[in-house]
């Protein structure tokens, strides 16, 4: 089979940010998305929001920009948006929150959202697909040839470890600490076709495997291909989906701007032909789920001889190789926010020290909702 890349101009951005309903009162997840997104302005004819979406769950919503041309396009769109949500949630006394997980709520409470789609997923999938009560955030990049799309996907995913240890937001599942760092992660891989991408060398090698895919009935179509690390063809992007929710609008601008910067380089590497690096599938694996357990404090492989580092060391010196990258594309200060969360705190780490300081998993939500309406991190103690 053939698949067509729609090529963007230059490494454009799109994010697209799932986030809870929460009450505040009770502190667990309010179920209210269809009343939510009735209540708002500016419905298409279908009577769908342009930016604001359901996702599987009732009590989440998805935040989406437009294509954006910096991260600081994108951190505003999402704002704009976001007040708006803000006012239809209000009326109906609920708060917003972001994180991988809610830190109480029992997914056996969720409702599906009233979608076609979602229903079949559910009919498909069954157990697996009814336990998805949660967030993630995703980042797209443009790139103008889909050619190299593969190679990049590649290389990018030697650094899967860095976004989700900088992201890990659940460590709480259904009231109880998993030990993880990012319990979605484990939940969202319990479906077919999610994981690490595979190691397809090129774009002609990526059809192969999805017609193969088709043709066998695993999926219906590319669509339902859920890796970590996945092209967009119809966008013209590589989509980065790895992270779980995260808690601030900043840590969102880190993230895009992480992803646009790794791109960028990669593609510039690429234009003068060389060679970008991978790992074998095996280390990419194991790495992620060292990400999953310890988030920042895992010790992640760093090449395919088995050679290790502590993973706050390898973020660090990749936030300084990106630098220069980040200072052209103008996303310099965003990047910078991962200096902040190596320093305070990833959000796991963040809830971890507001229960062992409050005792109870209704300060974690407490701190969620603060979080996220005042765009701060909320820390326990000097980093």
């Amino acid at each position: 089979m053939t698949i067509a890349w729609n090529p963007s101009r230059g490494p454009t951005i799109g994010v697209e940010w799932e986030v809870l309903l929460v009450d505040p009162k009770t502190r667990l997840l309010r179920q209210d998305a269809d009343a939510v997104l009735a209540g708002l302005g500016g419905l298409t004819e279908s009577g769908e929001h342009p930016k604001l979406k359901h996702e599987l769950m009732q009590s989440t919503v998805e935040v989406v920009t437009g294509i954006c041309g910096t991260v600081a396009e994108a951190k505003s769109d999402l704002a704009i948006t976001l007040k708006e949500l803000q006012r239809a949630a209000e009326p109906h006394g609920i708060a917003l929150a972001g994180a991988g997980t809610h830190p109480v709520s029992e997914w056996r409470d969720a409702r599906m959202a009233p979608s076609q789609r979602y229903a079949e997923l559910v009919e498909q999938i069954q157990w697996p697909a009814r336990q998805l009560q949660i967030c993630a955030v995703q980042v797209h990049v443009g790139l103008r040839d889909g050619d190299r799309a593969m190679s990049i996907i590649n290389a990018l995913a030697t650094c899967m470890p860095h976004f989700l240890g900088l992201t890990a937001s659940s460590p709480y599942w259904n009231g109880d600490d998993t030990g993880l760092a990012s319990t979605r992660s484990v939940v969202f891989g319990a479906l077919p076709n999610t994981g690490p991408p595979p190691l397809i060398r090129d774009w002609k090698q990526f059809e192969a495997y999805m017609d193969t895919q088709l043709r066998a009935g695993s999926i219906q179509s590319i669509k339902e291909v859920w890796w970590d690390i996945r092209p967009h063809p119809d966008y013209g992007t590589v989509e980065i989906r790895i992270c779980d929710a995260v808690p601030t609008l900043r840590e969102i601008g880190m993230v895009a701007a992480l992803a646009q910067c790794l791109v960028q380089v990669f593609d510039s590497q690429l234009d003068r032909g060389y060679r970008l690096p991978f790992h074998d599938p095996w280390v990419v694996g194991e790495n992620k789920w060292r990400a999953i357990r310890y988030g920042l404090d895992a010790t992640v492989i760093t090449d395919n001889r088995g050679s290790t580092a502590p993973l706050r060391d390898e973020v660090y010196e990749l936030l300084r190789d990106l630098e220069p990258t980040a200072c052209r594309l103008g996303c310099a200060e965003e990047l910078a926010i991962a200096d902040e969360v190596l320093a305070a705190g990833a959000p796991y780490e963040r809830q971890r020290a507001v229960r062992a300081r409050e005792g109870d998993l209704a300060s974690v939500v407490d701190a969620l909702i603060t979080e996220f309406t005042e765009d701060r991190f909320v820390t326990c103690a000097p980093a």
